[in-house]
């Protein structure tokens, strides 16, 4: 039997700032090869965004495919630690660890159960880049994946979902996301002489006003509204009696399942034309929004859930993105995993009582997968 606390500690241990390559896959996959696991590592990228490194791990079983996805590169630890980030140190019932719970604990307590129940065909899915640019994580592991004819049923996101105790959340869908960048370009000159320049700041200015009032939506059954919100506002002048020749400005757009990222940006442009012509509007979609609906594949988690923690977990929209934006286009995607209050914070740290409660709460959902 896998002991979870044991693989935690290991993959803690392995240094694996994004991107992560090499010696934590090598840890992973000591872990997967003696309980059955085929395991594919990849490299894919180049600078800036690469290289990255990539895992599928596959056991062949009856019936339906579960996959399980998730990533074993992290943030930065940051200063400010009480001992070194990277110990996997246990400390009265905490074990600490940059990615203790973002997400190592939760990749270890998957391979645990998966060496301990059996029945389905079960994948790992694990990147080396969700914290970063994610270009050649997940995407990449989805093309791998079509190319050798992997096609899960139903795949399970271990990022940490849990809000005050194990159990109490899972997420079912995520908004999506959009970044847009604004671009006025004008005339410098004197700001005595304002007839000889063309200030775009103003322009700029009532462009923003325009987008901060424009509605969006009022939310639906499982989604809050979608907002937009200004994210930087530059005009790069030092000087104070200078009139800018350009004003730039990016938005960000959280949005739900109502909306499609590629139309917003078509109506971010259109609006911001009408009170700046000429400017340059460039978008980028992040991630669609997506919805699991309340199912069958719901039911079986919520129902391992209360059975090994006796919490009713909350289906929820709630947050941001996560590599379920991509895995939601192959199957039914939902997301579980651990209790986030220290994820990307000094001293991260996770209840050693959370990760084998976990262990047994993806064991559970494994049998009743089988028996779907």
């Amino acid at each position: 039997m896998t002991d979870v606390v044991a693989l935690t500690q290991a993959l803690l241990r392995a240094e694996s700032v994004t991107p992560a390559r090499g010696a934590v896959f090598d840890v992973l996959e000591a872990a997967l090869a003696p309980i059955g696991f085929a395991v594919d590592r990849f490299v894919v990228g180049e600078a800036p965004d690469g290289p990255v490194e990539n895992l599928i791990a596959v056991r062949a079983g009856v019936g339906q495919h579960l996959a399980f996805a998730g990533h074993l590169d992290v943030v930065p630890p940051g200063v400010g630690w009480t001992g070194s980030p990277w110990s996997g140190e246990v400390r009265g019932d905490l074990l600490y660890g940059r990615g203790a719970v973002d997400m190592k604990g939760a990749i270890a307590a998957f391979v645990a159960a998966a060496a301990r129940a059996t029945g389905p065909t079960l994948s790992l899915l694990v990147t080396g880049d969700e914290e970063g640019p994610a270009t050649f994580g997940t995407p990449a592991l989805i093309e791998r994946m079509a190319a050798r004819g992997i096609a899960p049923d139903l795949c399970l996101v271990g990022e940490p979902t849990s809000v005050r105790q194990l159990g109490d959340m899972v997420k079912i869908g995520r908004r999506g996301s959009v970044n847009i960048w604004i671009v006025v370009a004008g005339r410098q000159g004197h700001v005595a002489y304002p007839h000889l320049a063309d200030n775009p700041a103003g322009k700029l200015a009532k462009a923003l006003a325009a987008l901060q009032d424009m509605g969006l939506d009022h939310g639906n059954d499982w989604f809050q509204p979608s907002n937009l919100e200004i994210t930087d506002i530059a005009v790069g002048n030092p000087a104070h009696n200078v009139i800018p020749a350009r004003a730039e400005a990016r938005v960000n757009i959280r949005f739900n399942d109502g909306q499609r990222g590629d139309d917003l940006i078509e109506r971010v442009t259109a609006l911001v034309q009408e009170h700046a012509p000429g400017a340059v509007v460039t978008g980028k979609v992040s991630g669609e929004a997506f919805l699991t609906a309340p199912g069958p594949w719901t039911a079986v988690l919520s129902a391992a859930i209360e059975a090994q923690t006796g919490l009713v977990a909350e289906l929820s929209t709630s947050g941001g993105t996560s590599d379920a934006r991509f895995l939601s286009r192959l199957c039914p995607t939902v997301e579980f995993g651990l209790v986030n209050a220290t994820m990307h914070q000094v001293d991260e740290a996770v209840a050693v009582a959370d990760l084998e409660t976990l262990a047994a709460v993806y064991a559970d959902v494994i049998g009743r997968v089988a028996q779907l």
